[in-house]
């Protein structure tokens, strides 16, 4: 039997998610991340990390693999969540509330409803005389936030401790790896697209500030893509969603607009103390890419690249579905002898 050898292309949540899922799947492979940017250099550290995926913004091939990604991706933190290491995870429930005075569906998630054990709309009493209103629509969920600041190094450590290798290195070209492993795994983010030659990623800039406001317990989203989201450490506040745009530098008119719509919906803000702003570009393509591609090297040879990208927004939401699927086109791209 012959040791499989894979690399997976980027140390974000979906990377590792998938590298792991890969050695747990077939453990004696012998699994690379390679990556320029790990833990807190990566996008995935800025994120606010709520389980929330967004019928309109994420979607798969067709609806039945759509729904498979978020359902398995939310089982997935649930275990983690339910288990002992549930905190060093990052991993933990959160009750968040979504108001809006322009239209009913910003209130509603098609997945979440079907999903979460705990979700109702909220009733016209309910919303009077809330900060931030009037509100005419409102919802209220039990979800998870997976911060990220804390998720990523324990999917590392957990990679490491079964034999994972890491490699930091800059990639121009996916063809650079060939030879050196059996399957490559293209999760690398908005670099991802490049690496594949795909026009249709483009960058979606996100910009938050990070505060102390141990006092913040639940979630709180509103009109115009603000959000209040507590995590372990701090509390995030978002946000704006940029589209084609590539300044990955904080813009003072962005930070007043938020801090402004955040304290608004959550006064008691005012008084946080902020720890930093943050921002990041998000990979966004029309249809997450999950799927494997053969590659024709210019000496007539070929390799196999499975790709995993383009989840947008929606990376620590859905990346342990995604990986799930991406570990099973990794099994039927590695030669037989590997999967013994």
């Amino acid at each position: 039997m012959s040791r499989g050898r894979v690399c997976v292309v980027g140390a974000g949540v979906v990377g590792l998610t998938t590298a792991t899922l890969l050695q747990e799947t077939v453990p004696h492979l012998q699994v690379t991340v390679l990556a320029n940017k790990f833990n807190e250099d990566t996008l995935s550290d800025g994120a606010a990390g709520v389980f929330r995926p967004s019928a309109s913004n994420f979607r798969g091939p067709d609806t039945c693999t759509t729904w498979e990604w978020v359902q398995d991706a939310y089982l997935y933190y649930s275990a983690l969540q339910q288990s002992p290491e549930a905190d060093i995870a990052g991993v933990k429930p959160l009750t968040v509330n979504v108001f809006s005075t322009d239209h009913e569906k910003i209130v509603k998630n098609a997945f979440l409803e079907k999903l979460l054990p705990e979700y109702r709309m909220l009733t016209h009493a309910e919303l009077q005389g809330l900060p931030g209103g009037p509100y005419k629509y409102g919802s209220c969920y039990r979800t998870l936030i997976i911060e990220c600041r804390r998720f990523l190094p324990f999917l590392m450590k957990r990679f490491e401790a079964r034999g994972g290798v890491t490699v930091k290195r800059r990639l121009t070209s996916l063809e650079e790896l060939a030879g050196d492993f059996d399957v490559v795994v293209n999760c690398g983010g908005l670099a991802a697209g490049d690496l594949a030659a795909d026009p249709l990623v483009t960058p979606i800039r996100g910009q938050v500030f990070k505060v102390k406001a141990p006092w913040i317990t639940e979630g709180y989203y509103s009109d115009f893509d603000t959000y209040v989201l507590p995590g372990f450490d701090t509390v995030t506040l978002g946000g704006c969603r940029q589209f084609d745009s590539y300044n990955t530098h904080i813009d003072a008119h962005d930070s007043s607009s938020i801090w402004e719509r955040c304290v608004r919906l959550v006064p008691s803000l005012r008084n946080a103390q902020i720890v930093r702003e943050w921002t990041g570009l998000r990979p966004y393509r029309p249809t997450v890419r999950v799927e494997t591609e053969e590659i024709l090297l210019n000496s007539g040879g070929t390799f196999k690249v499975v790709h995993n990208y383009g989840h947008g927004g929606y990376g620590v939401t859905s990346a342990p579905g995604t990986a799930v699927t991406a570990v099973q086109h990794v099994l039927r791209a590695l030669p037989a002898s590997s999967k013994l």
